[in-house]
């Protein structure tokens, strides 16, 4: 019998995505790639059913006959929406909210099991859509009020001083106000992280794992073009899309880092560390299902050795930004706990820890540390 033509597509994604080892935002962009003819609706259907059948996979499994996807998918159709709201009690806590028994494990011993329930749930949910101001070119009140007048559904952010969120899907990439580089699209969270970077006018900051740059556009508005700002990450590509992003942005004081010249010289260093990104999982469902402590004790190390790297180019009385999108201790106070005792340093300001909720930011956590004088 001949599959509908979505479902025949969706299958093939999702086998596709089985094969491949690679995320699935990955898979999905290169599958539309190779898939021209796809119209609009049928990738937002594909896009959005191969994400949210692998956000609940694990219980998807535990009501299916059978493991492969055309199973797979009739139970899903049958429970979606019951998803959040039925009792699964028959099922163990991990099945329950649809995490991998190791991943529970470790939200279970730090949080208890009402917290990484919450913590779980929130995951399974699509993540609403942040934008940051570019306080640059525009205040945060009139690109609000901007945008409203256009139409859009938005409001204030209730913790960064320049977000908004945005209560509606859309693109962004043809909002007038996005091409003239008056707003970047940022997780609040991600902001809050970003503004760890207490960098005023005169500074040299060294973004040591700049990515794209999206941290560096948060917090180079409050330098007023004034100091400098270097970008060093390990991947040309992204540092090619950083380039493009700060034209947009008009950001002028930056240079891509030659680490070299720099030892000693930085008044701030920002450490936005490769992580398990298990505070951003809703965005990649897949990562959780890829957990192993393998993994994670690997993360571990490399954090450290980043960290120990970084360091190397903070001046005396300088200030060090340690970062992750991570919810594990092991990567975050037990990882500064170890920073604190190996180097001369002391916490300064708040310690952030935010966490994935409903209609709210992603999880990340984030502190400061000061370089002794001597």
């Amino acid at each position: 019998m001949k599959l509908p033509f979505r479902q025949y597509h969706l299958f093939q994604l999702l086998e596709t995505y089985d094969e491949s080892q690679l995320p699935m935002d990955v898979v999905l962009h290169h599958y539309f790639r190779s898939h021209r003819a796809l119209g609009s609706k049928d990738r937002h259907f594909l896009a959005e059913t191969a994400m949210n059948m692998i956000r609940w996979l694990g219980l998807i499994d535990a009501l299916s006959e059978a493991k492969d996807w055309k199973s797979r998918y009739q139970t899903f159709e049958s429970v979606r929406d019951q998803l959040l709201s039925s009792d699964w009690s028959q099922f163990p806590d991990h099945i329950q909210v649809s995490f991998p028994k190791k991943l529970f494990q470790f939200f279970l011993n730090q949080y208890g099991s009402e917290k990484a329930k919450e913590i779980c749930l929130a995951s399974n949910q699509l993540a609403p859509l942040f934008i940051r101001a570019n306080t640059e070119k525009i205040s945060r009140e009139e690109l609000l009020e901007n945008l409203q007048k256009k139409g859009y559904a938005v409001q204030k952010t209730r913790h960064s001083p320049a977000g908004i969120l945005f209560n509606q899907k859309i693109s962004f990439s043809q909002i007038k106000e996005f091409q003239q580089g008056l707003f970047e699209v940022q997780d609040e969270g991600s902001q809050l992280l970003a503004f760890l970077v207490e960098a005023k006018p005169g500074d040299h900051v060294l973004d040591y794992c700049s990515g794209s740059g999206g941290k560096t556009l948060a917090f180079a508005p409050q330098m007023k073009g004034q100091g400098q700002i270097y970008l060093h990450d390990i991947r040309p590509k992204v540092l090619q899309e950083a380039k493009k992003r700060m034209k947009r942005a008009g950001i002028q004081n930056y240079q891509m880092a030659t680490l070299k010249t720099l030892k000693c010289k930085m008044d701030w260093v920002l450490v936005d560390a490769p992580c398990s990104g298990t505070g951003t999982i809703r965005r990649n469902p897949d990562m959780k299902w890829r957990f192993s402590q393998e993994q994670l004790s690997n993360l571990i190390t490399l954090q450290r050795e980043i960290f120990h790297e970084a360091i190397s180019y903070l001046k005396p009385g300088g200030t060090i930004v340690y970062g992750t999108c991570s919810l594990l201790q092991q990567e975050n106070e037990r990882q500064v706990d170890f920073f604190l005792k190996t180097y001369s340093l002391e916490k300064v300001g708040t310690t952030l820890q935010t966490y994935p909720s409903p209609g709210g930011m992603d999880g990340f956590y984030g502190v400061a540390l000061k370089k002794a004088t001597r």
